[in-house]
This record gives structure tokens, C-alpha cells and sequence, in this order.
């Protein structure tokens, strides 16, 4: 293994290390700071320091430009960049706070060979030059890149040393390298092109910024700084051959003002046509629905009312909390029902986003994609809990899913650290190498190959190509291998490691004999390390923990495991069947899209803030790397089963007014689920009611998983336009003060119009604030407008507003090089956020275990919108806890989060005017549905209490009550029906929603409110743990985690209901047989509402039991007590009127 490290610095890039020369001539070099590439340049990589605000005057900035001489004559940029980017993917990026930034050039990720050429470590020739054991320059297809003629083998360093030392000549032939035939070698290897000349003084970031500078035409500068010669044609009246009709003769558009955007005459005469469209529901079934709600207002108004004039005299403390309870019921149903007035569904049209955006037209000829980029997020913490199998099957369906290649990239951020997530990783992008062509070919869904290979239906159905059985064949033999792989890495990662141990034990004994040739040698106690398959150390948490190699303490790790693929299809060869793949891929695009392993740096005595402290670090090293103006996150049990949903996504971002949407949510559907659901876990009355419903106000909450965000909504940016939209309700008096401030914003430049930070409509964007916002990063600053533009809708159309003109997409990225992976690591050090805005008002917010439900109020409350997008298909998958104990503690940490939303700022009732009020209503109802379990816990005593008293709620069971009981009761029946009808769920769903909201109301809200105001009152601070997918013992039985019964805290309030109404019920009936004048009214009144409390609980009731009798008799022992006592302690405190005797020999006390 080779090593380099680069001493951080605080200075910045050199604004022209990048800048060809005019004249065709090789680039200056120029150094700030930094260490000298092969390509001449001197690059800067990091900086020292935590505080930004010191070192202005302690580091001097400075250039130095070294004039080209025989020593010093860089390589062909063509070649020096792909070679750089492929030193890039090779090396393991190390770093973080006060350390140096290293790059460790590996010969090899895992155990087995590895053979696609995007990998990292894989398989090439080696360099001829004796001595050298390098690899040879390769291409996109892994095919070597030889310099010379002669076709001798030669690598990167050793090529560099013979053009700079050796004279230019070959080491092989000894003939000296010609130019031409590096250029001509570099686009026989499908290499870009060379750029044409750029204006003198021109960086990258302003090559990039040239995109958002100029407003007077639709066709602009390429993002790379490639001559545009469309754009040439029109500003310049030139033409190519004979005609150019599209371009008018006077050289505007016509009836374009100033500065406006507009189309040609002949592409405004095309029809336009929408992505997206509004599907009502129905008005025979919304009509009837809202008129119900409001009947079942006025009718529980009457109610309670009746209920407050008429008290029980009789029992007085049980109408007091009956009537409280109620009360609060209504209200709590109220925040419930107000948001689902307005339900609506949506779809969206696949066909016209590929003819916009993947078709041929003037202003794309060749076709290319012309959609943005997408950077994909994928969360694990902890292998134990979270299987690599799991998380490897995740990444592998969205390497192979149905996007654009080279606008895809994934970003795996393992806060654990862990080696066996690192290699599982890498395995996962070896198989990738077949599983990937093999999906494309014969179009396999879903693209996650355990659930593929799984399947119960025929395989086969619908499938055409002649030999798709015997690829299929293959494939799945090479995936069984695959799963034993990965299932053996820990044991393989254990057993590597202690034969290194041992190895470094037996050296530091024979160097300690040397040393004391006289005197006896002790054992040698050397640190035991995790080595990876390249016998290096793992910079990350060892198996044996120790210090800077544990799970809180380690250093940032990169890892490229696939670098960014070319931007032309890779095809396999023709009528050749390749042995490394196993299956004919010709015409088959063999690329893979860019996969990244990041960890980021965590050390003792800093607030890693857990998972979203996470994300902002991916969020941060992703705008660095590839900047994908759309990010994806999603959990690592959470594939992508619908290898379309990005593209269905992408419609509603794409749409008219998509640049005012922040995210797009897509439902959460399980697998794995018991057939009867026991406790909902598919939920399904919250995501096909709750969601279609807000999606018809402000949009859907955030829900942690399966979400396509707009990247500048999560950089805390206000939407564009956000002041024409929120005028206030008062703008018909204020008319001449709201034109003055339409007025400022029409002199605002277009790009910080569209970028705006503040909470008032007159706090304009200052870009002097960004550093403190967003750290000292220049990198990620100077990315954020790209990210902004790149993002827009097509101006293909008068009404899109704040949109980018058709094909300016269509460019390459820009390649890695190792600056760019060192700013990354820089980004993810544990100290970057200090004195910035990350997680308060930018990124994931902080201070919450439901991170998700906080970051998606923040954009609301900023003016932002979502969307609710329902695919045909289910757009993502995943799993769920079907195991009572798990799901109680899911469910409980839900709750504790909204506990922790209701005592915060971030309380819907301090919400700004941007928030429309049902929306409001909607996250207010979020922060304060765990306080319904104290009044429901009382609910579910009263009967209980009732018999026992031998009192009820009221003093008589008379007609008025009945009716109202009666009427109350039809409404909530007929508003489910309605709810089942515009929302597509079964009954069964409805009626298991309820029974577990009594069962989680019971315990786990309960919990989580005592936890919340620990936390708010004491401080202390609340324990999160991740809900573990490994699954049951019993390997044979799928849901042998159903019947596992697990002690917990949680279970005693539940089983103590049970219990108390259990034994009300057996004393009301003793009661009133043996009265001497029966209350059989008030009897019956009881038993109802204790049999409606049971009905809830019977699948706890059921859970508890288990399969085998495992039930811990700690649960029942304590139960039983707690009911007996509270039973005979009410009959102690109120025997029955005129006696003590029942039965006769029965005594009370």
C-alpha cells in the first residue's frame, strides 16, 4: 500500500491552476500550499484550524507560477485527468480534526478480484518498468491505456517520471511519446474531448456560475466552459450551412421585453403538455365526507354541552372525569379530521418527461438526458442491527435502477465505522458488475435481488429474450455466492485480523530480542488492529476497541467504491459473451453509477447528533463530489422497488411550479408483514389518508425515508417567488407599500432572486453571510447557486417561471481529483459545524429523535411545498418490527419526538404567516396526540370504576343520551366508510389503525410524555436505539419475531387495564345479582364500555401469549397485583350501599 498525506492549508484552490492556455498550450502550474500532482499542479487540500475568524492574518495567501522547462513538462491534460480521477477511486481518503489528510492508494478493497473498471482496486496489467508493481492506465472499459506505439506497459508515476526526467522517451521502445497519439488514444478510449480555449482568468466555480449570468438567451455557456455553438449562432447572426430558420433575422425573439426569456415562434406553437396532473376525488364521495364532519361537530358540540348541564349528582368525581376526557377527545378528533377536508390524488406522465428531457430536439440534437442530477442517501449505524446483507441488496437496487447513469450517485454513510459494512459495500459493487446489465437487459423488477429471487409469481411471465432462463441461471448462482460472501465477512474480517495480530506480535518480539540480546523477553502487548484486505490498518472502529478506532472516536473515511462513469453509454461487446459477466450484454450499457462509503469523523467530546448529524455530513461531501441538485435518502432496509419512482419523482420538480416544491415524499410500504397485521404495521390509514389528505394543503410531512428533496431547500433557502405568493390578507389596504417592495425585488439579479435566506419579506440575500451559515468551505459554498440552477424547471413554456433553458443539462460532469475527495473530508470532520447554522436552520435539524417531522416543518414554515407522490407500483420497500416489544419501542420513540416537537420552537402554534392554517393544524396535531393517552388511560378505567361504583357517567342511561351515544357513533362509522372509499384501504386496516392507537395510547404515548417532560423539566437527556431488521431464531418460520415476547415497561398500563376491567366486569355482575334492588342500566352501561376497551386490546392481548408460552411471568405476576390491589382497595373505600355481603360467604373488608 502506497501512502500520501497532504498538510492541510487555509488557503483556497488557485483560480487559475485550471485554466489551459489559449494557444493550445500545456497549463501554468501554480502552488498554494499543497503538493504537486502528476499533472503539474500544485493543489491545496485542507485547512488547520477550527476557528475561521483567526488566520486572516496568521496565513499569508500566494501564488507562485513555475515556468514550463525540460524537467517540468506536465502531461496531456486529456489523459492527466482521467488518470488523476482513477488514482481517486483507489485511494482511501482519511482525515478530520487536527489530523493530516491521507490518501491510501489501495491494491485491493476485498478478498475476491474485482474486474469492473469503475471499481476500486480493480483487476489491470502491471507496470513493465521493473521495480514497479503499479497498475496500468485504463480506460472506462478497463482496457490499458498505452502511450507509445510500441504498446509498452507502463503506469501513471513511472509515465510521468519518463516524460519529466527521461526525456519524453519511451522506456519500451525508446522512440520518444508523440501528443498526437496520446489525443488519439484518448478518444479511441472514449476520454472527453479537449475543451475549447476559455477567456483569460476564467476558474471553475466562474465557468460554473456563467450558467445562472446570463439571462438574454435561452441557449447558455456549457456548465464545463465548452464553446456553445448554438449559442454562438444566435448572438453572433452566424450560420452553418444553408438556412438556420429556427434563428430570426433581427435577432430577438419575438415579442420578448428587455431581458425576458422567450421561445421561438415555432416552439411556442407546440403543445404543451404537463408532467403532472390533479386528480380530484370524487364529489359524490367528498361531498357526503365533509358534510359528515360537520355534522358530527355540531353534534359533538350538543353533546358535551348536554353532558356539562346534566351532572351525575349520584357520582359526581365520575362526571367530572368522563366529562374532561370527552372534552379533550372532541378537541383531539377536531386536529385529526380539520386536515382532511381538501384529499386529493395525483399522476404523472412518464412519456412526456422522456420526450422533454431524453429527445432529440433543436436545442439537444443528440438527445442526451437533459434531466439533473440525483445524489442518493442510504443511513446504516450498526451491523449487528442492521444486516450488510440488507444494506448491500439496498445499494444494489438503486445501482441498477432506471435513471441516467452519469446523473445518478450514491453516498452509503456508515456511523459505525465498521469494516464489515466498508467490504460488504465493496462486494456489493462487484456483483453489481452482473446484476446491473442483467436488470437492464431483460427489464427485472423489483431490482433488489433478494426480493427478486424471491418471488412467488412465475419468473418468466412476459419475458421475450431467448436466453433470459439461462441468465437467470447464472445470476442467481452468482448471487447465492454473493450471500455467502457477505455472510462470511465477519468471520473472514476475525480471522485476517488475528493472523496479522499475530504476525505484528511475533515481530515486535524478534525487533525486542534484538534490542536485549542479554535480557529475558517479555510477552509484547501490541494494540489488537482490524486490518482490511490490503494488510493495512482499518482507520475506522476496530473489533477490540481502542483509542481513535472505536465507534465514537475514529478518523473521516471516503472511499470511492465506483468512480463516475463516462457520459457516453458503455455497450458490452458485440456477439461476445464476457467471461467476467457470464451473459451476452451486447448493446447492454454496462455502466454503473458512482457509489461512495462515507464515515464521517467522531470524536469524544463533541455532539454528533446521531442520525442527522449524519446526513448533514453526506449532504455536505455530496455537494463537494457531485452536487446533484436533488438528493434521495432513504433507510438501508428501504429498496428501491419501482425502478421508475426517480423519474416519477422527478415529473412533479420538473413540473410549473416544481422550483417552489422541497421535496416529494413517497408512501412507506413493508414486507415481512403478518397476513393479519396484528399491530399496523403497515399503517395505512396514515399514509393512503392522513398523507393524500395534507397533500391537498401545504403538502405531506416528512416521514425519514423514501423522500426526494430539493437541495437548496434543505440549505434553508426561502422558495422563489415566495413574495408574490404571500401577500398577507391585508394587501388590499397596503397596495402602494406592497408595489415598492415588487419593485426591489424586480432589480434583484435573477440567480440571488431565486436564492433567498430570511424570514422577512424585506430581508434581501446576503452572500457576505454565507461562510457563517454554511461553513468555511469555499467548495460548498460556490456549489450551492450551481445546485440552485441546475434544479429549475425547462423554460420551455410563458407560465414557467424561474427556469433554465432545454439541453443546458446535457454536459459531462466534472472529474474527480484528489482536492475534491480532501474538501470532502474536510466537510465531514467533527469540528466543521461549530459557530455555523448546520442543523439549526440548515440541513437536517437538531434536537429531536424525530429529525425528520422538524426539517420538513422547517420548509413549510418557510413557504416551501411537498408533494405526495402514489405510484402503480410501489416505489420503495422495506421492513417493519412485527415483534410486539420493537414496535412499542418504535412507536415510543415517535412519540417521544413529537413530545420533544410540542415544548420547542418548533411548535405549530409559532408558526410563521407562510404556513396555511389546516397545515397547521396538521403539525400541531403531530406535537400533541402523545397527551391523549393521559385522559385515554383515565377512559379506560371508568368502566372499570362504573362497576366497581355500581355509579356511570351518567345518572341515567335515558333516550337523549342514547341518541347522542347513537348518532356519534353512526357519523364515525359512515366517515370511515367514506375515508375507505376515496382512500382505497380495507375496513380491516381501518379497524387495526384503532385498536393500536388504544394500545399505543396506553403505553408507549404515556412513556414518551413522561420522558418529554423529564427531558424539558430535568434535562435528562432521552436514550435512542436503533429498531433492529435482523429477524427471528426460528429460520423456518417467517414471522417468528411475531411471537417472541420481549419484558417491557410498557406492557404493565395495557395489562393492567385488562386486568382491572376483567375483574369489574365478574364484581359488577356479583353486584348486581345480589342487590336488593339492580341497576341493571348502569350494569350494562359499564360492561359495554369495559368490552369496548378489551375489543382494543385483544391483539396485545394475543401478542402476549405468544406461541409457545414464553410470556415472562414477571408480567403477569406484577399485573395481577397492581389489579387486585386497585380492586379491593375501591370496594374497601366504597362498599355496596345497605351491605358488605355477596353471595353470602363472600366477606369484604
Amino acid at each position: 500500500m502506497a501512502g500520501k498525506s497532504f498538510k492541510g492549508t487555509r488557503s483556497n484552490l488557485s483560480s487559475s491552476s485550471d485554466i489551459p492556455d489559449p494557444l493550445g498550450k500545456p497549463p501554468i502550474p501554480s502552488v498554494t500550499f499543497g503538493r504537486r500532482t502528476s499533472s503539474g499542479r500544485y493543489i491545496s487540500y485542507s485547512r488547520d484550524d477550527l476557528d475561521s475568524e483567526i488566520g486572516s492574518g496568521d496565513f499569508m495567501n500566494y501564488t507562485v507560477h513555475i515556468p514550463p522547462t525540460p524537467d517540468n513538462q506536465p502531461m496531456d491534460p486529456s489523459i492527466s485527468q482521467k488518470v488523476e480521477e482513477q488514482y481517486v477511486s483507489n485511494s482511501l481518503f482519511t482525515g478530520g480534526f487536527n489530523s493530516v489528510t491521507r490518501a491510501h492508494l489501495m491494491d485491493k478493497v476485498i478478498e475476491s478480484e474485482t474486474s469492473h473498471p469503475q471499481m476500486a482496486g480493480a483487476k489491470g496489467s502491471s507496470c513493465a518498468i521493473p521495480g514497479c508493481d503499479a497498475k496500468v492506465m485504463s480506460d472506462q472499459r478497463g482496457e490499458d491505456i498505452l502511450p507509445c506505439e510500441c504498446d509498452f506497459k507502463i503506469c501513471r508515476d513511472c509515465y510521468t517520471d519518463a516524460v519529466k526526467t527521461g526525456g519524453g522517451v519511451c522506456p519500451g521502445c525508446k522512440e520518444p511519446y508523440k501528443n498526437t497519439d496520446l489525443d488519439e488514444m484518448a478518444m479511441e478510449s472514449a476520454l472527453p474531448p479537449l475543451p475549447l480555449p476559455l477567456p483569460n482568468g476564467m476558474s471553475k466555480m466562474e465557468r460554473r456560475l456563467s450558467l445562472m449570468k446570463s439571462t438574454k438567451s435561452v441557449l447558455m455557456r456549457s456548465q464545463t466552459g465548452d464553446f456553445d455553438h448554438n449559442r454562438w449562432l444566435f448572438e453572433t447572426k452566424g450560420t452553418y450551412g444553408y438556412g438556420n430558420a429556427i434563428w430570426p433575422k433581427g435577432g430577438g425573439f419575438g415579442n420578448g421585453k428587455d431581458d425576458d426569456v422567450v421561445e421561438p415562434t415555432e416552439l411556442m406553437n407546440k403543445p404543451w403538455r404537463p408532467l403532472t396532473r390533479k386528480l380530484k376525488i370524487p364529489a359524490a364521495v367528498l361531498s357526503p365526507y365533509r358534510l359528515l364532519i360537520f355534522v358530527r361537530m355540531v353534534v359533538l358540540g350538543l353533546f358535551l354541552t348536554w353532558r356539562v348541564n346534566n351532572p351525575n349528582n349520584d357520582a359526581m368525581w365520575l362526571w367530572g372525569m368522563s366529562i374532561v376526557c370527552e372534552i379533550w377527545f372532541a378537541f383531539s378528533w377536531l386536529l385529526d379530521q380539520l386536515p382532511k377536508l381538501c384529499p386529493i390524488n395525483r399522476s404523472t406522465d412518464l412519456n412526456v418527461l422522456k420526450e422533454k428531457f431524453e429527445t432529440p430536439t433543436l436545442s439537444n440534437p443528440t438527445g442526451k438526458s437533459d434531466l439533473p442530477g440525483i445524489d442518493i442517501f442510504v443511513s446504516t449505524a450498526d451491523p449487528d442491527k442492521e444486516p450488510p446483507l440488507v444494506t448491500a441488496n439496498t445499494i444494489l437496487s438503486i445501482l441498477a435502477t432506471d435513471y441516467p447513469v452519469e446523473k445518478l450517485a450514491c453516498y452509503v454513510s456508515d456511523d459505525g465505522g465498521a469494516l464489515l459494512t466498508f467490504e460488504a459495500m465493496a462486494e456489493a459493487a462487484s456483483f453489481a458488475n452482473i446484476w446491473v446489465p442483467f436488470c437492464r437487459k431483460h427489464a427485472i423488477e423489483p431490482r433488489n435481488p433478494e426480493s427478486y429471487f424471491s418471488l412467488k409469481r412465475d419468473p418468466y411471465k412476459n419475458k421475450v429474450k431467448s436466453d433470459f432462463v439461462k441468465d437467470r441461471r447464472r445470476v442467481k448462482r452468482e448471487y447465492d455466492e454473493f450471500k455467502v460472501r457477505i455472510n462470511g465477512l465477519p468471520e473472514s474480517i476475525r480471522r485476517r485480523s488475528d493472523a496479522y495480530h499475530a504476525r505484528e506480535e511475533i515481530k515486535a518480539m524478534k525487533l525486542q530480542r534484538q534490542n536485549r540480546e542479554d535480557e529475558s523477553v517479555e510477552s509484547v502487548k501490541i494494540p489488537k488492529a482490524t486490518w482490511m484486505a490490503d494488510g493495512t490498518h482499518w482507520p475506522g472502529t476496530w473489533l477490540t476497541s481502542s483509542s481513535e478506532h472505536s465507534r465514537s472516536d475514529h478518523a473521516g473515511i471516503i472511499q470511492v467504491m465506483l468512480k463516475p462513469p463516462s457520459d457516453e453509454p458503455l455497450h458490452g461487446a458485440d456477439g461476445t459473451i464476457d467471461e467476467a459477466r457470464l451473459i451476452d450484454l451486447t448493446d447492454i450499457d454496462i455502466r454503473l453509477p458512482m457509489l461512495v462509503y462515507v464515515s464521517r469523523e467522531k470524536r469524544p467530546g463533541y455532539d454528533h447528533n446521531k442520525k442527522a448529524g449524519a446526513m448533514n455530513a453526506l449532504v455536505r461531501a455530496s455537494a463537494i463530489m457531485s452536487n446533484g441538485p436533488f438528493i434521495l435518502n432513504l433507510d438501508c432496509d428501504h429498496y428501491i422497488y419501482n425502478s421508475q419512482a426517480m423519474r416519477e419523482g422527478m415529473c412533479f420538480m420538473m413540473d410549473r411550479g416544481g422550483d417552489r416544491l422541497c421535496y416529494v415524499q413517497f408512501p412507506q410500504r413493508f414486507e415481512g408483514i403478518d397476513p393479519s397485521d396484528r399491530y399496523a404495521n403497515h399503517n395505512t390509514v396514515f399514509f393512503d389518508v392522513n398523507m393524500r389528505a395534507l397533500d391537498g394543503l401545504q403538502g405531506p410531512v416528512y416521514v425519514g425515508t423514501g423522500c426526494l428533496f430539493r437541495r437548496i431547500a434543505l440549505y434553508g433557502f426561502d422558495p422563489p417567488r415566495s413574495k408574490d405568493h404571500h401577500q398577507g390578507c391585508c394587501s388590499c389596504c397596503f397596495t402602494g407599500r406592497k408595489k415598492n417592495k415588487h419593485a426591489s425585488v424586480a432589480h434583484t439579479p435573477e440567480e440571488n432572486r431565486a436564492l433567498r435566506m430570511g424570514d422577512s419579506d424585506d430581508e434581501e440575500m446576503n452572500l457576505s453571510l454565507l461562510p457563517k451559515r454554511f461553513g468555511n468551505s469555499t467548495f460548498l459554498i460556490d456549489s450551492i447557486p450551481v445546485a440552485e440552477y441546475q434544479g429549475r424547471p425547462l423554460a420551455d413554456h410563458p407560465a414557467v417561471k424561474n427556469g433554465r433553458p432545454p439541453g443546458a443539462l446535457t454536459i459531462p460532469r466534472e472529474l474527480l481529483d484528489a482536492s475534491i475527495v480532501a474538501e470532502a473530508i474536510s466537510v465531514i470532520s467533527c469540528w466543521y459545524e461549530d459557530k455555523t447554522e448546520w442543523g439549526d436552520r440548515v440541513g437536517w435539524i437538531y434536537g429531536s429523535v424525530t429529525e425528520d417531522v422538524v426539517t420538513g416543518y422547517r420548509m413549510h414554515n418557510r413557504g416551501w411545498k411537498s408533494v405526495y407522490c402514489v405510484t402503480k407500483r410501489d416505489a420503495f420497500r422495506g421492513t417493519a418490527p412485527i415483534n410486539l416489544t420493537d414496535r412499542l419501542h418504535q412507536v415510543l420513540r415517535w412519540a417521544t419526538g413529537s413530545v420533544e416537537i410540542f415544548f420547542s420552537r418548533n411548535n405549530a402554534l409559532l408558526a410563521s404567516p407562510r404556513m396555511k392554517i389546516l397545515q397547521r393544524v396538521a403539525y400541531l396535531n403531530v406535537g400533541i396526540y402523545p397527551f391523549t393517552s393521559i385522559f385515554l388511560i383515565v377512559y379506560c378505567f371508568l368502566p372499570a370504576l362504573s362497576l366497581f361504583s355500581g355509579q356511570f357517567i351518567v345518572q341515567s342511561l335515558n333516550v337523549t343520551f342514547l341518541t347522542y351515544l347513537l348518532v356519534i357513533t353512526l357519523t364515525l362509522c359512515m366517515l370511515a366508510i367514506l375515508e375507505i372509499k376515496w382512500s382505497g384501504i380495507d375496513l380491516e386496516e381501518w379497524w387495526r389503525n384503532e385498536q393500536f392507537w388504544l394500545i399505543g395510547g396506553t403505553s408507549a404515548h404515556l412513556a414518551a410524555v413522561i420522558q418529554g417532560l423529564l427531558k424539558v423539566i430535568a434535562g435528562i437527556e432521552i436514550s435512542f436505539t436503533l429498531t433492529s431488521k435482523s429477524g427471528g431464531d426460528d429460520e423456518n418460520d417467517e414471522f417468528a419475531d411475531l411471537y417472541i415476547v420481549k419484558w417491557s415497561s410498557l406492557m404493565i398500563p395495557p395489562i393492567t387495564i385488562m386486568m382491572v376491567n376483567l375483574i369489574a366486569i365478574a364484581v359488577g355482575f356479583s353486584r348486581t345479582i345480589y342487590s336488593v334492588i339492580p341497576q341493571w342500566s348502569r350494569l350494562l352501561g359499564g360492561v359495554f364500555f369495559s368490552f369496548w376497551v378489551l375489543a382494543h386490546l385483544y391483539p396485545f392481548a394475543k401478542g402476549l401469549m405468544g406461541r409457545r408460552g414464553r410470556t415472562p411471568t414477571i408480567v403477569f405476576v406484577w399485573s395481577g397485583l397492581i389489579a387486585i390491589t386497585i380492586s379491593l382497595l375501591w370496594v374497601a373505600i366504597n362498599p355496596p350501599a345497605g351491605t358488605n355481603q355477596i353471595g353470602g360467604s363472600f366477606q369484604f373488608p
